[in-house]
């Protein structure tokens, strides 16, 4: 394929926007998980108040990254920000065992939520690159994922400091994006 038919294929089809919704508990590595994405600096992350957006260009997508914080306080606003997403994509740190059940129940709530209904999971099992880190398999059975019917979902084990893992888990949600039906 030559590079003219390339560009009369990328004029055909224009760039889609997407929406992710970036959510998991406090200190799970959402924000360095954006910054990655954005090929931005990670060596200093401070604990997200409030929400980071960012526009990262993706597989001819342009992928509109929501990321909110994690904070106890901050999850009740997190319904605020359902309208329209197109991709959940849940970041759990894999090393923090004592907050398993706790990061489990707010996804089970999460997947409940009418307005996220049927949009597509990404589990990012992040911080692999620590010794203490749960593999994603006992994750994906400790979030008991396999339930999971009325959607597609995935589990990425990932490094969100070393970047090992996040094209994968980009690349899944490329593949598996479901468009919203426009009004």
């Amino acid at each position: 394929m030559g590079l003219l038919s390339i560009l009369r294929r990328l004029k055909q089809s224009p760039e889609q926007e997407v929406r992710l919704l970036l959510l998991g508990l406090d200190n799970a590595g959402k924000t360095t998980v954006l910054k990655q994405l954005a090929a931005e600096d990670v060596s200093h992350i401070t604990p997200t108040q409030g929400f980071n957006i960012k526009s990262v260009q993706s597989t001819g997508f342009k992928l509109n990254v929501w990321d909110i914080g994690g904070q106890r306080k901050i999850r009740p606003y997190w319904r605020n920000y359902f309208e329209n997403t197109d991709v959940l994509i849940y970041v759990i740190d894999s090393s923090d065992r004592k907050r398993f059940e706790e990061t489990s129940l707010e996804l089970a709530e999460l997947l409940e939520e009418e307005k996220l209904a049927t949009v597509p999971l990404l589990v990012f099992a992040n911080k692999q690159d620590l010794m203490t880190a749960a593999p994603a398999s006992e994750l994906a059975e400790s979030l008991r994922l396999h339930t999971i019917r009325d959607r597609m979902w995935q589990v990425q084990a990932c490094s969100a400091l070393t970047a090992e893992g996040i094209q994968d888990g980009m690349t899944w949600v490329c593949r598996n994006i479901k468009f919203r039906k426009k009004p």
